[in-house]
């Protein structure tokens, strides 16, 4: 009755079943903003489904554009994280925060839809616009950008680096960085994915040549972007993330921090997630219950 927000993931109607849904909690209190989050949303021909990262990532069209292409025998991919979940739950924070501005303006609750499917189709951003501009559906490029090029790893001596020119300056010192003579035809965007194909060869010669640190080295000078692919254990030992303090420990325990900042600070919680059983013992306890 007190609740400023109600966050709920059941099948749709479920609440209701047990008499806390939306029109029974609103009823009760009407400044309650409800964020209900489900597979495929309130309503539609599949909203009484089940819905899971992994087959959202399949229907969404998501898993079409990751891993390597068809024509080289490559299967969909699923992200190796939980990208749908994640999303929607960020999505749902979006939402929550918007309604509350809304009930500072007008005083009233909400009724929040999340859906696992709309929020993936949310994010094929560029590539929904691809096809909606061309009539042509976007297909698996493995690590190849559909509108930049180079944007992808190359071979050097000692594995690969990613290289990701976002414009014709940027190209233009990777060229001079490499000693290579680019074709006329590669003097802006729309020319290189054109050339794609001979333009990545012509520069793989060259990256072959280099080390991955001493390539990296001579594009950061330049402030051409480039890193290399990391381990998740080398991504979290990073200087850069050791100095954004990015792990933090709580209760003994080893922690992500948000990645959040405000005024120069870092955003974490102040306490560590509870033991299995901490908040039932705690319960219990003070119900004087075994």
């Amino acid at each position: 009755a007190s609740a400023d927000i109600a966050i709920e993931n059941f099948k749709v109607g479920g609440l209701s079943r047990l008499g806390l849904g939306w029109e029974q909690l609103r009823t009760l209190n009407p400044r309650l903003i409800m964020a209900s989050v489900t597979g495929f949303g309130q309503d539609g021909p599949r909203a009484k489904e089940a819905g899971y990262d992994y087959m959202i990532q399949a229907m969404s069209g998501i898993m079409s554009l990751t891993g390597e292409p068809e024509s080289q025998g490559g299967q969909p991919m699923k992200m190796g994280v939980a990208f749908a979940d994640i999303f929607t739950g960020l999505y749902g924070v979006i939402a929550i925060q918007s309604a509350l501005l809304r009930r500072q303006q007008t005083g009233e609750g909400a009724f929040l839809d999340l859906s696992l499917y709309d929020s993936m189709l949310g994010v094929l951003a560029n590539q929904a616009q691809n096809y909606l501009a061309s009539g042509t559906s976007p297909t698996r490029m493995g690590n190849a950008h559909p509108n930049l090029v180079p944007y992808q790893p190359f071979a050097c001596r000692d594995g690969q680096l990613v290289i990701a020119c976002g414009n014709d300056r940027q190209f233009g010192a990777l060229c001079q960085v490499l000693g290579l003579e680019p074709l006329p035809t590669w003097a802006d965007s729309p020319g290189r994915l054109k050339d794609r194909l001979n333009l990545i060869q012509a520069l793989e010669a060259k990256t072959a040549t280099w080390t991955k640190a001493q390539l990296q080295e001579a594009l950061k000078q330049q402030s051409v972007p480039c890193g290399p692919i990391h381990s998740v254990a080398e991504a979290l030992g990073d200087a850069q993330a050791l100095h954004r303090q990015m792990l933090v420990q709580l209760g003994g325990v080893d922690y992500v921090r948000s990645p959040l900042m405000m005024d120069g600070q870092v955003q974490f919680a102040d306490r560590p997630a509870p033991a299995l059983g901490q908040h039932t013992d705690e319960v219990l306890s003070e119900l004087k219950l075994d």
